[in-house]
């Protein structure tokens, strides 16, 4: 792809579409609201938007990549394609039974999350394969046609198939897809020896079954976004950003729709970590807050933290264990309800509380005159000063200030004997400590100490809260890049192509076996190449490994990074070696006399990411020009104080202005508390630090 190439980068969030255009080392970025009922016109009308600033047509883009929340608000709002399951007689209530951990220990009244799939639509055949993935009960094709039938008349959409130790051997899923794809053509399958070829039954079973689910709905949305593309007169390849934070084939994500699940937050974590290596920086807070969630990552080594599990749609107070889980590649992120369309409300107790309810963009905040009229966090902002009704979103949307003090009034300030501003005030600092809390719990889990670490904040609304954040966690620096206010878009067109493939094959380290490690991590090497040369055929792909290990007894694993010599010449002392020191680094130290097994091998492989020019900090200082004032209430000192308005495109290297500040753009406004004071760097972030620091 040349440097001058046009190049789109598409976000659909709940409540925004983010569209940013790079062509010829310039940006040009548009917000449309997200169009639920036919996503694709959303996109194409960003689309028309970022073309014509730019001066170029459709049909000039040479590259699209696209992340979405669609995959991710089916499964939350259950409404994916009828779907069946067929597992091995006798695990039929797997996937209901979950592994019957009490998420809310002293709760006598707790109610475990619904399965995906009823009991009714849950089918079984007799065939076993053991631990060793050797074949006990043989499966046999004539009970599978029987069982083909069944869904037949019921009218399934989708099939998904779990069969017990299949990562081992999946010579009986393979023979249900055939029986299928003859008797059924136009039911779409889904097996988890492909889709999730690891142990543990619940997960791998949970996982095929969100798949399936939601397969059709996604490979109808893609194909109409093709054909609308082309309508457009757009011939380019479209990609998709996964949730591993890479980039793969419309034809892959189409047939592994749940890796999609997370690509949105992905993005942004990618956007992230390319901003932290340009300024050298080895502990980034990534702060990610948009219309309907907030996003919180941990970045080390210019590096997002990845796992291979996650939780969707936790039910619970987002506690761990209420939710879904995903046995994916997964950047691994912190999301909870808080963006700026979470509704408000005072709760039986009288307390304000804040999400995860949204009201995304139809019918939107009360302040979008659009026939919302509960409060959310953005009316609260707008009460509080920090937005200017009317130039909000580059002045596309005219805000109603009175609409939002009417419904802060009647939900909140009636309720509680508040007046408007204080009843936005206690909105406002509800959510700003929601998420506050939700980042210390996470580095707390990680063992991390979020006062050496950096903020970087991007999407529609972080900036308007990132400075308080900072201020309640005690982060003394902030830095708020261009573009933010669509960062996740950005982050789509600075990943590289990559795919991950793994698979789950027990060995204790005291049955070590060299040769048989080489052939698994080769085979594993070369699937993993193989997505990624769908999506580039010149490139040069890089392969990193890695094995999940514990000591024998134990119940999770904990990733261990190998490099190719390692791989190519494995050594059980270096294994042991490698895992000890991660183990130590996590716990503190290791465990003598306990043998170490390894479950689950990996390896991801990908393109080499993009070159990254360092930048040098701003070294003149001067006053920035400011364009007026407007007052704005800040949290900390809990009063209105008169702000300095600046704006942003008019700060140039080196201007600087002290808070209470307002620095507005098109996309997002930046709050400058009174603590704090803002300076713009060379490459046009706002870098955020106390004052006399």
């Amino acid at each position: 792809m040349s440097l001058d190439t046009a190049r789109l980068g598409i976000d659909i969030g709940g409540t925004f579409t983010d569209v940013v255009l790079e062509t010829s080392g310039e940006s040009h970025s548009a917000k449309v609201l997200t169009t639920y009922a036919a996503p694709e016109t959303a996109i194409v009308d960003g689309m028309r938007q970022v073309c014509a600033q730019a001066g170029i047509t459709p049909a000039q883009v040479g590259q699209i990549i696209h992340g979405t929340t669609l995959a991710t608000n089916a499964l939350i709002e259950r409404r994916g394609a009828k779907t069946a399951l067929i597992t091995t007689q006798g695990f039929r209530d797997v996937i209901e039974m979950r592994t019957e951990s009490r998420f809310e220990q002293y709760d006598l009244n707790l109610k475990l999350p619904d399965p995906l799939l009823p009991r009714q639509m849950r089918y079984t055949v007799q065939e076993r394969v053991d631990a060793n993935g050797q074949v006990l009960i043989p499966l046999d094709r004539a009970e599978v046609e029987v069982v083909a039938d069944q869904i037949a008349v019921a009218g399934f959409e989708s099939v998904a198939v779990g069969l017990l130790h299949s990562y081992l051997n999946p010579a009986h899923e393979r023979m249900i897809r055939d029986v299928l794809a003859e008797k059924l053509p136009n039911v779409a399958v889904s097996i988890s020896s492909e889709v999730s070829p690891q142990m543990r039954e619940y997960e791998r079973f949970n996982t095929v079954v969100a798949n399936a689910y939601i397969k059709p709905l996604m490979a109808s949305y893609l194909g109409r976004l093709e054909a609308r593309l082309q309508d457009e007169g757009v011939s380019c390849r479209i990609f998709l950003m996964h949730s591993g934070g890479g980039i793969i084939s419309l034809q892959n994500a189409t047939e592994f729709p749940v890796r999609l699940v997370e690509s949105g937050p992905a993005g942004g974590a990618v956007f992230a970590a390319h901003i932290a290596a340009r300024y050298g920086l080895d502990k980034v807070l990534s702060f990610d807050m948009g219309g309907t969630t907030a996003k919180i990552c941990l970045i080390k080594n210019q590096t997002p933290k990845t796992s291979r599990v996650f939780e969707a749609a936790r039910s619970y107070r987002f506690k761990k264990g209420s939710g879904m889980p995903i046995s994916i590649p997964v950047i691994d992120m912190v999301e909870i309800g808080a963006g700026g369309g979470s509704l408000a409300h005072v709760d039986a107790l009288q307390q304000i509380r804040v999400g995860p309810e949204s009201a995304g963009s139809e019918p939107g905040p009360a302040c979008y005159g659009r026939g919302g009229d509960r409060p959310a966090v953005t009316d609260a902002d707008l009460v509080l000063g920090k937005l200017d009704p009317d130039n909000f979103a580059g002045g596309s949307i005219r805000l109603h200030p009175e609409q939002s003090q009417a419904a802060l009034t009647a939900h909140i300030g009636d309720a509680l004997a508040l007046d408007v501003t204080e009843a936005a005030f206690g909105v406002a600092e509800v959510v700003d400590e929601n998420m506050a809390n939700a980042a210390r719990v996470h580095a707390v889990e990680n063992g991390e100490d979020l006062s050496e670490y950096t903020m970087i904040a991007f999407g529609g609304a972080a900036p308007l809260h990132a400075g308080r954040l900072c201020e309640k966690l005690g982060v003394r620096r902030l830095l708020v890049p261009p573009g933010a206010g669509v960062g996740s878009a950005i982050g789509f067109l600075r990943a590289s192509f990559s795919f991950e493939a793994n698979r789950s094959v027990y060995m204790k380290l005291s049955d070590f076996d060299g040769g048989k490690i080489k052939r698994l991590l080769t085979d594993l090497q070369a699937e993993a190449t193989g997505f990624v040369r769908t999506c580039d055929a010149q490139s040069p792909i890089l392969s990193e490994f890695k094995v999940y290990m514990r000591y024998t007894g134990q119940g999770w694993e904990i990733p261990v990074s190998l490099t190719q010599e390692q791989v190519m010449h494995p050594d059980p002392a270096v294994f042991e070696a490698r895992f000890e020191e991660d183990y130590t680094q996590l716990f503190g130290r290791p465990v003598a006399g306990i043998d170490i097994e390894i479950t689950v091998w990996s390896v991801n492989a990908t393109t080499p990411p993009e070159k990254v020019a360092p930048v040098a900090q701003a070294s003149g200082v001067t006053a920035a020009t400011v364009a007026g004032t407007r007052q704005l209430f800040d949290a900390a000192r809990t009063a209105e104080l008169t702000a300095s308005v600046v704006h942003r495109g008019a700060m140039v290297a080196g201007a600087q202005v002290n808070g209470p500040a307002v620095v507005t753009e098109a996309e997002t406004t930046i709050i400058v508390p009174a603590s704090r004071m803002a300076l713009c760097q060379p490459d046009g972030c706002i870098d955020v630090t106390l004052k006399g620091e």
